[in-house]
């Protein structure tokens, strides 16, 4: 496939270095510092003692790059309606777009899935249809990230822990290029699923992290830290009770209890979460994907949801303050 990376960030950077290792020719949209890098450096990724670097294509302006057949966007939820604005050239009428992201994306809805809420539009995530008009959702292929990856410089990857990507098309089928993209991601040394119901994963993930999250962006805890206070866990767990009704009434029921989700959280140490790193680094934060997204879910299948509301609001008013919102 001729595959172009959008975000040569944590992630993206993890994905578009083991397929260019794996052999993939990789073209890279990117700008500033990181276009530099990639340009001057290539793209390095990182393991353990491993370090390596491998050639991109990398340039500012998507019209350069052409028409691919596969367009990873890994960027956070804040920037992606400037990368809507400019992924047009980019696409073809059979390009894939992966979507490599935190929280609830723009397509949720999309492919049948919702049950009453089925086709509906998510204000909270793409206010006004236009993510959803410049990337329909008939190129989407959703994937749920189980990696840890950091960025140690422009251009450079250091990869932590985990090496899973799950994905499937908003419909759940098994189609021809789902399957090709899977064996794509495989080949290329990435353990990849392709789920029946792309929407339940994504949920599963938002479920354990939509909290942990802005949590940790307004107290600076790492998450052992977070849990490991009988108050806010218990916080925590009354706001994943309200989500875990959310779900059942949109087709994603968890059997799970929080305290299920806690053991899992407190399996990978002491860690600061993705918003608490972007609080530090001064960067927008994506509270509307991880929460104000199960707040209009709540509201649209009638489910109320006092303490996720709560939540929203003292770290949107942190947000807010520090310029990140």
């Amino acid at each position: 496939m001729k595959v172009c990376i959008y975000g040569a960030g944590a992630i993206g950077g993890w994905i578009g270095a083991k397929l260019a290792q794996a052999g993939s020719a990789i073209d890279v949209v990117a700008r500033g510092a990181t276009l530099e890098a990639l340009q001057r450096d290539g793209l390095t990724l990182a393991s353990g003692d491993s370090r390596v670097s491998v050639p991109v294509n990398a340039n500012a302006d998507p019209r350069a790059l052409g028409v691919q057949e596969l367009v990873i966007v890994a960027v956070k939820a804040p920037s992606l309606p400037a990368v809507a604005h400019q992924i047009g050239p980019l696409l073809g009428p059979d390009t894939i777009v992966l979507t490599a992201m935190n929280g609830v994306p723009w397509w949720f809805l999309q492919g049948g899935f919702g049950g009453p809420l089925a086709g509906a539009q998510l204000e909270a995530v793409d206010p006004g249809g236009r993510i959803d008009a410049a990337i329909p959702a008939r190129h989407v292929i959703g994937c749920v990230v189980h990696a840890s990856c950091a960025l140690e410089g422009p251009g450079v990857v250091r990869h932590v822990f985990g090496n899973g990507l799950i994905i499937g098309e908003p419909s759940g089928e098994a189609t021809p290029r789902a399957q090709a993209l899977r064996a794509l991601l495989a080949d290329a040394g990435i353990e990849t699923r392709l789920s029946p119901q792309i929407q339940k994963d994504v949920w599963y993930k938002l479920w354990g992290n939509m909290t942990v999250n802005p949590i940790s962006a307004l107290t600076g805890a790492t998450t052992d830290l977070i849990l490991n206070d009988d108050l806010v866990r218990g916080l925590i767990s009354t706001i994943m009770l309200e989500a875990k009704e959310v779900g059942a009434r949109i087709g994603v029921p968890i059997a799970d209890t929080p305290e299920d989700r806690h053991v899992i959280t407190r399996r990978l140490g002491a860690f600061k979460t993705s918003m608490l790193q972007d609080v530090e680094a001064r960067r927008a934060v994506e509270l509307d994907a991880l929460v104000s997204s199960v707040r209009e879910l709540g509201q649209r299948a009638g489910v109320a949801t006092p303490f996720t509301d709560a939540l929203l609001g003292l770290a949107r008013l942190q947000a807010r303050q520090l310029g990140l919102y």
